[in-house]
């Protein structure tokens, strides 16, 4: 079966709430996405201790772009790269370029569907929802104390 996942992470893939800013932002979020009449939104609170890739699942249709030399990289190469690291996580960003073999990081990759890197997400699940609002991000971020960013992934 499948599933749609809301993420919100900070921008700054290393940066992790204490838990009283983490319990206030899942609040506002929870307040933002109620669920259908009779149900109730899954919201799962995560601090990774490891970089996790937050990414867009098969929403990931065409094109990841090379920030160096505007390539387009192989999404085989995304789908082997997040499967080597899906259980420990990533230790940095750092990566080599498979199309120009320069260095660059992850999170600068241009991702066809938002995909990102976290050590803090709240994931809420199949939320009735497709994106939150440039105003309702901005709420999140003052109940986090961080600015966030958005993934939107189907699994």
């Amino acid at each position: 079966m499948s599933a749609d996942v809301l993420s919100v992470i900070p921008t700054d893939p290393y940066w992790q709430p204490l838990r009283a800013a983490a319990d206030h932002a899942a609040a506002t979020v929870a307040d933002m996405v109620p669920g259908l009449p009779g149900t109730e939104v899954e919201i799962d609170v995560t601090w990774h201790a490891q970089l996790t890739a937050v990414d867009c699942g098969e929403n990931l249709e065409t094109r990841i772009g090379c920030p160096l030399c505007g390539s387009s990289i192989d999404t085989e190469w995304w789908g082997d790269l997040l499967e080597a690291h899906c259980e420990d996580g990533f230790p940095n960003l750092a990566v080599q370029a498979p199309c120009c073999g320069v260095e660059t990081s992850l999170d600068l990759l241009d991702y066809d569907w938002p995909c990102g890197f976290a050590r803090f997400e709240i994931a809420i699940w199949d939320p009735e929802r497709i994106w939150f609002s440039a105003e309702e991000l901005a709420a999140i971020a003052t109940a986090l104390g961080h600015p966030v960013r958005q993934i939107r992934a189907h699994i």
